[in-house]
């Protein structure tokens, strides 16, 4: 499990600057999500999450709470302009936050998210949209997803519907795919990569199996930097069907993993 490969690596950091910088990135984390709380009342996300001043909110927040985290991102290929769907490979919570520091949109989250404890409310506040897996509710979820493109938003999926190792892809569910053929909005692929010191992929980041978010993350501040690797790879012409689009769109993204 990632989390046991995080302790490991902690035991092995040890030392006693490293705890303390782990403390002081606790008290800036709990600050931060206090004022992403506070900001999110002041600016009525909680009523109306879809105002601009919201998203460029959001963008900011998680742009300072990478630096919290120490994050040593890397941003490749270029956004499609306008709304767009969005679809990547998933291997951390972290992928979340990276993510929305490039660009305006909104996601689709596992149900479980929405109840954490202030994340969840956050999570809320600036309209993640949410799906229980198993559910059966791939093809509801992808017309309120048509519904917010139409509306000329841009949001992102996890078509594997879980989180792998960062190493190699699950196959992706193709029922998302119906949003962006409903309303001709251009897909286009997104590849994350977690990597270690030497820029290998570092399968001790990903938060996988029965990983709680408290232990990742106490384990996680321990380390002096987080690199990360984000590619915006080609968009997709929307035709043909979604499992033809689903395809092209994890053959992008499979590609950028093996680079």
């Amino acid at each position: 499990m990632s989390g046991e490969s995080l302790a490991a690596q902690q035991q092995a950091l040890g030392g006693t600057w490293p705890q303390i910088r782990r403390v002081m990135r606790v008290a800036l984390i709990v600050v931060h999500l206090a004022w992403g709380f506070l900001l999110a009342l002041c600016l009525g996300a909680f009523w109306a999450p879809q105002q601009p001043r919201v998203l460029a909110a959001k963008q900011r927040w998680c742009q300072r709470f990478l630096r919290i985290l120490g994050t040593e991102l890397t941003v490749t290929g270029s956004p499609e302009g306008g709304n767009v769907f969005l679809v990547s490979n998933h291997v951390s919570w972290l992928d979340i936050p990276v993510i929305a520091s490039q660009r305006h949109l909104y996601f689709l989250s596992k149900a479980e998210v929405g109840e954490w404890p202030l994340i969840g409310s956050l999570a809320r506040a600036v309209g993640t949209l949410f799906i229980k897996r198993g559910s059966g509710e791939s093809g509801n979820k992808a017309r309120e997803i048509a519904a917010r493109l139409q509306l000329g938003h841009t949001v992102l999926v996890f078509p594997e519907g879980t989180t792998t190792d960062g190493t190699s892809l699950r196959r992706f569910f193709p029922q998302l795919f119906d949003a962006p053929l409903l309303t001709d909005i251009p897909v286009q692929p997104l590849a994350i990569r977690y990597l270690d010191s030497m820029g290998a992929p570092d399968p001790a980041m990903a938060f996988i199996g029965e990983d709680e978010f408290h232990h990742h993350l106490w384990a996680m501040l321990l380390r002096r930097e987080v690199r990360i690797r984000l590619h915006f790879c080609e968009p997709l012409r929307v035709d043909g069907d979604r499992k033809a689009l689903c395809e092209q769109a994890r053959e992008r993204i499979s590609q950028q993993l093996k680079g």
